[in-house]
């Protein structure tokens, strides 16, 4: 089962919504200084070999104006030369380095061997990061009601679930596997939706830090703004048609994004929540929290990590409570990022067993999901006949609940329903019949589904 996307109208209005960073209208204003522009235009020459003055604006994200001043001193310098010219701009000149900037720009690689998109300053990242957090979010009764549709929880799952995912800060999701706590936490990340801007890298004293990760930020191209004139009216447009319109002007540093999910389980372990040095590039991926900044962060299977569960919250109670986080560089400076992020912790452990209670205070909101009832399941088993194509018949269900559930004390899940119908439809396909859901049927997918001797599922 999958989750419904909603409309954007389902929500309240994040009052920042459709902001976009600004295009910086000097050097000054980008927060970067001409010499670090400088060394990132000869390490992208260097790397990438001749390339038009269009081509490097391109790479850096930045005015092709800001890059032609550069590029200007750089000639006077004779760091550069212009190797070609096409079209009446400097923008299809081709540049090169000459000797002496193949030396200078070994020296700035030789520092870092970042080359892409100029960085956005720490300052500028926590502002942006503020403009467009993920506290301005906000959920109703009917939006977590259309949300979860696909999913048979209780009302009161629900009164729980709606301010969890308001607060911003924490949800605790524990109890019996198979019963649909990943689903939740996914079902949550989708819902949200919406976009917002990241950017490619982050500045911090002189270092560069990755932080847009095509694995969790999937670009979106930004909404075209109205060109406010019929072109051939010469007058202001009425109905704006889509050919009349243009991209938006905004800091190209930044990418448009879907809301990003970050998932990881059982393999997290504490070194990946801190920075990613590389000492060969030189330079620092962001950890996960940090690339989960305005969306949501899912730890699932929580307790099976390599690391203690006491010392991973140890490691978040400062970033739970405050929403800031503290990273440290390998020269051993420290400096603070944003934690902007809804953290949805999973598990199948009981909570008592893994931290004690003052660790579990700092995690705002905890449910428990528990298996269906026999109403709930015969709601989940038709669903799932429904989408399998296949005719519900009520006694099969009371056919399972009596000769599998009673007669072997199996204890139901709501995942049951589906891996049954699932192995009914892998025996029709391989007998080549259409596949129904009868007393047969279900009891060879019983018997391949279940253990003999299972006392739980």
């Amino acid at each position: 089962m999958s989750s419904v996307p909603l409309s954007k109208a389902a929500f309240s209005r994040d009052p920042h919504e459709g902001d976009a960073p600004p295009r910086p209208d000097t050097v000054e204003a980008t927060g970067l200084s001409p010499e670090f522009i400088v060394d990132l235009l000869l390490k992208t020459l260097y790397v990438q070999g001749a390339r038009s003055g269009q081509h490097l604006t391109d790479v850096v994200r930045l005015p092709f104006d800001f890059v032609d001043e550069q590029l200007l001193s750089l000639q006077q310098r004779r760091l550069v030369e212009v190797r070609s010219t096409s079209g009446p701009s400097r923008g299809g000149y081709t540049f090169d380095l000459t000797g002496a900037g193949r030396e200078r720009a070994r020296e700035a690689l030789s520092s870092s061997q970042y080359v892409g998109p100029a960085p956005v300053p720490l300052q500028q990242y926590r502002t942006w990061v503020d403009r467009q957090s993920i506290r301005h979010v906000h959920v109703t009764k009917d939006v977590i009601r259309h949300g979860f549709q696909r999913m048979v929880l209780s009302d009161a799952i629900h009164e729980i679930l709606g301010p969890a995912i308001n607060s911003a800060k924490s949800l605790f999701l524990y109890g019996a596997p198979g019963n649909g706590k990943t689903m939740i936490a996914e079902t949550i990340a989708s819902m949200l939706g919406g976009h917002i801007y990241v950017p490619y890298a982050v500045e911090i004293e002189g270092q560069i830090m990755v932080v847009h990760d095509p694995v969790f930020h999937h670009d979106v191209e930004p909404e075209p703004e109205p060109s406010g004139f019929d072109l051939l009216k010469l007058e202001p447009a009425t109905e704006d048609p889509a050919w009349l319109r243009k991209a938006p002007e905004y800091d190209r540093r930044y990418s448009l994004v879907r809301r990003p999910v970050v998932l990881t389980g059982g393999e997290l372990t504490l070194e990946q929540l801190d920075l990613q040095y590389d000492t060969y590039t030189k330079m620092y991926q962001a950890p996960f929290q940090v690339k989960a900044n305005g969306g949501v962060l899912i730890l699932d299977d929580f307790g099976r990590q390599r690391v203690p569960p006491k010392d991973l919250l140890n490691r978040w109670i400062v970033p739970l409570e405050k929403r800031i986080d503290f990273l440290t560089l390998h020269t051993g400076g420290k400096f603070p990022v944003p934690f902007d992020t809804l953290l949805i912790i999973s598990t199948n452990l009981e909570p008592s067993h893994l931290v004690e209670e003052a660790f579990l205070r700092r995690i705002h909101y905890k449910i428990q999901i528990e298996g269906p009832d026999p109403a709930q399941f015969a709601d989940i088993f038709e669903r799932n006949c429904a989408e399998r194509n296949i005719g519900y018949d009520p006694a099969i269900v009371r056919y399972i609940y009596e000769q599998w559930y009673g007669k072997h004390a199996i204890v139901p899940r709501g995942c049951h329903p589906r891996d049954i119908l699932d192995h009914v439809v892998d025996i029709a396909r391989f007998h080549q019949v259409a596949p129904s859901a009868t007393v047969e049927m279900v009891n060879r997918a019983c018997r391949s589904y279940f253990l003999d001797d299972s006392r739980t599922a």
